[in-house]
């Protein structure tokens, strides 16, 4: 009698129990890093790298510093204009042209490092046109402090920090404003940029902006006053232009503003910021 041969029996799997249904939590929107490079910015940045890269090099660096480097020997009415390269041309584009010239790598890292946190926010709050115009002033600014105060030097300068210091100056009248990009209560990079700025006269009574005034002025005299050099390539500050940059943008700082400005507010919101 034959045994009875196996039968496999499917094993049925459990029923599959629907998991609850979980709310959608909301999306929060990611927040910009504030040091994000805005496009005007970007693009300064590159030129400063691309001129002293493809421009300065060995073979031309002494003719295109002196043509395009800001020598106040130049403006001697003594001197005849031919004596210099550019001619009289020289003398109106020099005013801005030297700014875009570097002496070396850390010339222009010591600048771009400045930049980063400032010329940021100041490029997305005025916008590439605006900025660019900006930078150019402060340049020229600078360049007029530095033919008040060396009115016969021969040596040239170049170097954008006079620009580099517009940018500073311009940035605190709104930078510790609350909700800006130097406060404690911050949003995006974008918002932080476009937070109503301070007067003239309010941001002279904010404590913070003293504080800032008194550490930058004190630290551009000690360094012109010990004729202190910059990097490996013994480059002089300048700090008569820097000066003459920062109050340019200090005191320029609202004819290129375009955010509309609510004093009481925005004294209010410092005020609340600093407590």
């Amino acid at each position: 009698m034959s045994r009875p041969s196996k039968v496999a029996v499917p094993v049925e799997s459990p029923p599959e129990i629907p998991s609850p249904i979980s709310p959608e939590l909301p999306q929060v929107p990611a927040r910009e890093p504030l040091l994000h490079l805005p496009g005007a910015l970007t693009a300064y940045v590159l030129m400063l790298g691309i001129i002293h890269l493809r421009v300065l090099s060995p073979d031309l660096e002494d003719w295109t510093v002196a043509v395009f480097g800001f020598i106040p020997r130049r403006y001697d009415p003594t001197l005849l204009a031919a004596g210099f390269p550019g001619g009289e041309g020289a003398k109106a584009w020099t005013f801005v042209t030297y700014s875009l010239l570097h002496a070396g790598i850390s010339h222009i890292g010591f600048n771009v490092l400045w930049l980063l946190p400032f010329g940021s926010a100041l490029a997305r709050r005025f916008g590439a046109l605006r900025f660019f115009v900006f930078m150019a002033v402060t340049a020229a600014a600078g360049a007029l402090a530095h033919l008040v105060t060396h009115e016969h030097a021969l040596e040239p300068m170049i170097g954008a920090s006079a620009s580099v210091s517009g940018t500073m100056a311009a940035a605190i009248r709104f930078a510790f404003v609350r909700g800006s990009f130097l406060s404690f209560s911050r949003g995006d990079a974008d918002a932080a940029a476009k937070v109503p700025a301070q007067t003239l006269r309010q941001a002279l009574r904010d404590r913070r902006v003293l504080a800032f005034l008194t550490i930058w002025f004190g630290v551009n005299i000690i360094f012109g006053m010990g004729s202190i050099a910059i990097g490996a390539e013994g480059v002089s500050v300048a700090w008569q232009a820097h000066i003459g940059g920062f109050l340019a943008g200090l005191l320029l700082f609202s004819l290129f503003d375009p955010v509309p400005r609510t004093p009481p507010d925005a004294a209010r919101a410092s005020l609340n910021d600093q407590a």
